[in-house]
């Protein structure tokens, strides 16, 4: 244990669904209190990367990831532990819907005992959203759902009709008009970036203008966070310089994953694979996250430097992780939209995107280093050349597609993500030798 029960207003926003604009309301929020002074720090329930890039301009502060497998629960008592001492306010993000996936954001709720905000998406309801809210609130004993924000409402009357049809016991939060300038644009796997986003600020200011005097700017109730299974390591990766690729192309990284990396002793050296033509200088592992290639091929087919600097570096045995979007990028080619370019070219196969959804889930790989858990989610089919090192295996334990890992020389690459926090000596024996 670190310390004693901490105190702090918090509360989760969730939804019925995917889609009913949970980060859009939850940015919103952020922006709104931060704007009033607050030190706001939010969380994003599950494993996804793209709306923490959103929700951390809005906060002004790095978003972490809670998830109650991935992260484990006491590694999400000490997150939220730790936030508690640091912030005058804490939003968790929902994921899916409140009761979608095991665990759900409902459980991570109820464990924690966040009050939840339901956000419901009300374009085309008029007295059924009472009974949506009464739905959502009443389906599981134990937990609190404390009141209803409306998304894309219509207008005043639209709200006050909406306002009238809820039950006794759920509050009114408000609500958000629909307009294009209020919605956030996304693309095959989710939101655009922060960072491709030139207006994301005013976009967030209005959002927040707009909450504000409505009962959703007011602060949730304090919560109790205990503390958590707090760890300090050695440092096996003490001098060793570490280069990461970061970019639009590369951005896929879970926060939790740096920390980790320099906890364990590395300096991250950040490189960009679309404008950098050499890695940086006296590295002595690769990190090539995962993100956006296939909208990049053209950058990324014209930098041969950078391409025969990665090749020599993994001649000289030199360690390298690549996960998704850095798998792809060391493919032998890339297609996307009927164009094709070559990659790197150290692993001996093909990729396309198109046709949906390819890889979807909680996954967890038993490697020569440990167990590492993570998440797979892609739009791209595979064509190897070579045979799998190994396989990740479903969180669920259900059968169907699973996820292909691959070792050439100290080259890992897969689909999977990892949550490298999840076991720290094998993070540690991935960027070590």
């Amino acid at each position: 244990m670190t310390g004693g029960q901490r105190l702090c207003p918090a509360m989760m926003v969730s939804a019925p669904s995917s889609g009913q604009g949970k980060t859009t309301v939850t940015a919103a929020l952020a922006r709104r209190h931060a704007n009033s002074g607050l030190r706001v720090k939010v969380f994003k329930c599950g494993p996804d990367f793209l709306d923490p890039t959103i929700l951390a301009v809005a906060s002004g502060a790095p978003v972490y990831q809670l998830d109650l497998w991935m992260v484990g629960e006491e590694g999400c008592r000490e997150l939220l532990w730790r936030a508690a001492g640091q912030a005058d306010l804490i939003i968790v993000e929902g994921a899916m819907g409140l009761f979608d996936g095991s665990p759900s954001a409902a459980d991570l709720a109820q464990r924690f005992g966040l009050p939840v905000m339901a956000l419901i998406d009300a374009r085309a309801m008029a007295q059924t959203f009472g009974a949506v809210a009464q739905g959502l609130a009443s389906y599981r004993p134990g937990l609190r759902v404390c009141g209803v924000l409306a998304n894309r409402v219509a207008g005043e009357g639209h709200a006050e009709l909406l306002r009238k049809s809820l039950p006794p016991g759920l509050e009114w939060y408000g609500s958000l008009r629909r307009g294009g300038d209020l919605e956030l644009p996304s693309r095959h796997l989710g939101l655009v970036q922060a960072s491709e986003l030139a207006d994301l600020d005013s976009r967030l200011d209005l959002a927040a203008l707009e909450l504000a005097g409505q009962e959703a700017a007011s602060l949730p109730p304090k919560v109790a966070f205990a503390p958590g299974g707090h760890r300090s390591f050695r440092r096996p990766l003490g001098g060793r310089r570490l280069a990461m690729a970061r970019d639009e192309a590369f951005g896929f990284v879970y926060q939790a994953n740096l920390d980790l990396l320099e906890s364990l002793g590395a300096e991250l050296a950040f490189f960009s694979p679309l404008s950098d033509t050499r890695l940086p200088r006296d590295c002595q592992a690769l990190y090539l996250p995962g993100g956006y290639p296939e909208l990049h091929l053209d950058a990324l087919a014209g930098n041969l430097g950078l391409a025969a600097d990665i090749r020599a570096f993994a001649m000289a045995g030199r360690p390298i992780l690549a996960e998704c979007g850095g798998l792809l990028y060391l493919l032998s080619s890339l297609s996307c939209g009927g164009k094709t370019r070559d990659m790197v070219g150290l692993l001996p196969g093909r990729a396309a995107l198109g046709g949906g959804l390819r890889g979807l889930g909680l996954m967890w790989a038993d490697l020569p280093e440990g167990r590492l858990r993570g998440h797979s989610f892609h739009h791209s089919e595979l064509d190897m050349d070579i045979e799998p090192f190994s396989f990740a295996q479903r969180q669920d334990g259900r059968e169907g597609r699973v996820e292909a890992i691959y070792r050439k020389g100290r080259l890992t690459a897969s689909y999977v993500h990892f949550y490298l926090p999840s076991n720290p000596e094998a993070a540690a024996a991935l960027f070590s030798g």
